[in-house]
């Protein structure tokens, strides 16, 4: 297999591990956009969220949590208070460059540094939402 991801996993690139579990690895990003920002991943191969186990998904947001705690973002400790973002893509179209699903954990400490995000929102159709919400509960 080619996989980046699957290579550190197994050891065949080195990384800097940060937490490894049964079902998760977590690593020091070497492109960083702040410092701290790290890759949580799952131990299984599957390009989309959709294609993981659950069992896999479950053990991810407990190790986000932890290093959370590990990088001091859960406390208020600049004017700003700190912050972070959980990043996760699927697919080239939502800008998923590597192929196996992976969470970035992109440290927020003031307005210059870490990920900046934009957020075109359309105006609210609420006939248009009613109409989605019925199709998705039908399916649901």
């Amino acid at each position: 297999m080619s996989c980046i991801f699957c290579k550190i996993i197994k050891g065949e690139i080195p990384s800097f591990k940060l937490i490894e579990t049964k079902f998760t690895y977590s690593f020091l990003d070497i492109q960083p956009t702040a410092e701290g920002h790290c890759l949580i991943i799952p131990k299984f191969h599957g390009a989309k969220l959709h294609n993981i186990p659950d069992e896999y998904l479950a053990d991810l947001l407990p190790v986000v949590k932890k290093l959370t705690t590990a990088l001091d973002l859960d406390t208020n400790n600049t004017p700003e208070g700190s912050g972070y973002n959980i990043l996760q893509n699927n697919g080239r179209i939502a800008h998923q460059v590597v192929d196996h699903v992976h969470f970035h954990l992109i440290p927020k400490k003031d307005s210059e540094t870490g990920l900046g995000v934009g957020w075109p929102a359309e105006e609210t159709d609420f006939a248009k939402l009613e109409k989605l919400h019925k199709k998705l509960q039908e399916k649901l």
